[in-house]
């Protein structure tokens, strides 16, 4: 299973608009930082988890030919705004793009993209296959996929364990029973937003700790914010084992 990090940066991205901090300033690529998604190819299937607003130029730099399915962790405009573009995937595929979400979210993008679900069908709107998932496991071919229930200050968003990984993101608190579905996890990802206490998401520390106490071999923060610092200082103050992710890495699990 390969995992390519699309985008690992806040609701914001980095750099921020008119952001003139180190970080948003800064020329290391590892600080620019594009709506947070994950692909994964696994089984012959490409699957993308959420498709926010650099969906398409992340499907360009990727160079994407092909994509089976998106699943969504929430409704969030972050992590839902490039649904439009699978139009792409439709003319080429010649085929609806398979949607997994739960009937929450389903109702936000119904809400949010009416023209898709139309009466009227426009030429040219995306076409979609609506699955909805809850907290059960599904499959997406053979690839099978564990929701992980976290809460988001007080919105329910899912991660996803899949095998030996396990993603979750927009994450401020996880019951136990929900942690118990990742431990034994060996790569782990995770959202760090910032240093300072935030009320939706873990902090830096709140992550570290995490981490440890999932103890996967390998853990990787994304959802990162400016407000973190810069991705050379940052890794200084890491525990081994601990890394941030960055745009376009590639991991094998």
């Amino acid at each position: 299973m390969i995992i390519t990090f699309l985008g690992t940066g806040t609701s914001q991205g980095v750099p921020i608009i008119a952001c003139d901090c180190e970080v948003c300033t800064s020329t290391d690529k590892h600080d620019k930082r594009l709506r947070s998604s994950i692909m994964i190819e696994a089984e012959g299937k490409v699957i993308v988890i959420d498709s926010g607003p650099d969906f398409r130029y992340q499907m360009l730099r990727e160079g994407v030919k092909h994509l089976d399915a998106i699943i969504y962790t929430h409704e969030h405009k972050d992590h839902t705004a490039g649904l439009d573009d699978v139009r792409a995937f439709n003319f080429v595929q010649q085929a609806p793009m398979d949607i997994y979400a739960t009937d929450r979210v389903q109702q936000s993008l119904k809400q949010e993209f009416a023209y898709i679900f139309a009466s009227f069908k426009y030429p040219g709107i995306p076409q979609l296959n609506l699955h909805t998932i809850s907290d059960q496991p599904f499959n997406v071919g053979l690839v099978n996929f564990i929701p992980i229930e976290v809460m988001h200050y007080r919105l329910q968003v899912l991660g996803f364990r899949i095998g030996d990984f396990t993603y979750i993101t927009d994450a401020k608190t996880i019951a136990p029973a929900e942690v118990e579905k990742i431990k034994g996890t060996k790569v782990l990802v995770i959202n760090a937003l910032q240093k300072q206490p935030h009320i939706s998401h873990f902090t830096f520390d709140e992550a570290i700790a995490f981490a440890k106490m999932i103890g996967a071999e390998e853990t990787y923060f994304t959802h990162i914010s400016h407000r973190l610092g810069k991705y050379a200082d940052v890794s200084q103050e890491l525990p081994e084992g601990v890394k941030l992710a960055y745009d376009g890495l590639k991991i094998t699990c």
